[in-house]
């Protein structure tokens, strides 16, 4: 839903989406965690029972990422804010990521947003990327309302940038930073947790969004504006985000995040 004390909120969380699925190609090696004791018994059928893992055997991790080349030696997660913008500009250029990088505690940023994608809330105060210009624009035929093709142009610039991102070199970066990453969600709360099948999981969530043949139209029943249908504005805040940047900025934002999650992922999308 938007309206006037939303708008910034709502301007912040569009313009992370794209910054955050772009830097969810950042990171290096392959990161096993200890997996934790099962203590399930065997079954009662007169079938053999599967093996119990042993104590210190890993998780499972169903996207397991390559080991990254060498590099310099990562920092600390609390310094980190230095080789992260320097990373991402190494790949969408400095000029153009600083129009729009929130640089303090970027990486923490990308993980909680990251995973919150989602989900119907996201923390607009751990914004990792700058709010696109700009109010809301509608359109008004009769009664039906909806938001505007102008409205949707707000958000062109930034889908350019990820849309021209080099693949190889995003993901080359992933698998460098990717410790940094990991220690970031497993502080989130994740112990024993894989970052990038977190990843991944969201990547097919935001693939799953819909693409409405019309322009949705809104409602108005109080003071915010909402979906009229039930089934969009029900949807989580990752989806709702990319349908208010309009069908050719979704179109563009889903074929990069295929192209990622295939350097990324081992398991096939989910249907």
């Amino acid at each position: 839903m938007w309206g006037d004390d939303l708008e910034a909120s709502a301007r912040r969380r569009m313009a992370w989406l794209i910054g955050i699925v772009a830097a969810a190609a950042i990171g290096v090696g392959l990161w096993y965690w200890s997996g934790l004791r099962s203590t399930a018994g065997p079954p009662a059928a007169a079938a053999p029972a599967p093996p119990v893992p042993a104590a210190n055997e890993e998780p499972a991790i169903a996207n397991p990422l390559p080991a990254g080349g060498e590099g310099a030696a990562l920092p600390a997660l609390n310094d980190s804010d230095t080789v992260a913008h320097d990373s991402l500009a190494a790949v969408f250029g400095r000029a153009g990521l600083d129009e729009y990088l929130v640089p303090q505690n970027i990486v923490r940023h990308i993980v909680v947003t990251v995973d919150n994608l989602p989900r119907h809330k996201l923390a607009v105060d751990l914004r990792p990327v700058k709010p696109v210009a700009g109010q809301t624009l509608t359109s008004t035929q009769g009664e039906a309302v909806t938001l505007s093709e102008a409205d949707y142009q707000r958000y062109a610039p930034l889908v350019k940038l990820f849309e021209h991102a080099d693949v190889h070199a995003l993901v080359a970066t992933y698998q460098h930073l990717y410790p940094l990453f990991q220690q970031a969600y497993e502080d989130l709360g994740y112990p024993g947790k894989y970052f990038n099948d977190r990843a991944v999981e969201v990547i097919d969530h935001l693939l799953q969004t819909p693409e409405p043949a019309s322009p949705p139209a809104l409602t108005q029943p109080k003071v915010f504006w909402e979906y009229a249908d039930a089934d969009l504005e029900g949807r989580s805040s990752g989806q709702k985000l990319l349908l208010r940047m309009g069908p050719a900025n979704e179109r563009a934002v889903k074929a990069k995040l295929r192209e990622l999650r295939a350097a990324i992922a081992r398991t096939p999308p989910k249907s």
